[in-house]
């Protein structure tokens, strides 16, 4: 199966959505900010797949953009995953790299799991 970089700074989300991914058989690496991110981006730990909310608390509003677009220089076979609880502008969805895909938040359970199986079946495992 998969392993995940969920990045959420919102703990009770990040929670829910590690909680379901594990659940489903995917492996999760954890980040609540671009920092821890990106430390787990550069590690010599397999990622096939990132899933970033937009707006992080630590940082520039568009956090999960900068984010996304770092670390698909650093593995570029990686599939992204946006979420966010904001309304997405055309200039946001500018903004997303090639191929991501997009999930508002609140999400469901199924939602979640038709998106996370999307990106794994996209991701060279």
């Amino acid at each position: 199966m998969a392993i995940i970089l969920v990045v959420e700074d919102d703990a009770i989300i990040r929670e829910f959505a590690e909680m379901m991914i594990e659940e489903w058989g995917h492996s999760i690496l954890s980040a609540g900010d671009v920092e821890e991110a990106l430390s787990h981006l550069n590690s010599s730990n397999q990622i096939h797949a990132l899933m970033t909310d937009i707006y992080l608390k630590k940082g520039e509003a568009h956090g999960g953009f900068t984010l996304a677009q770092e670390a698909v220089k650093i593995r570029p076979q990686l599939r992204v995953l946006y979420t966010t609880g904001h309304s997405l502008t055309d200039e946001m969805k500018g903004q997303f790299v090639e191929g991501a895909r997009y999930l508002a938040k609140p999400y469901t359970e199924r939602q979640l799991r038709e998106a996370v199986d999307h990106l794994v079946a996209l991701s060279s495992l």
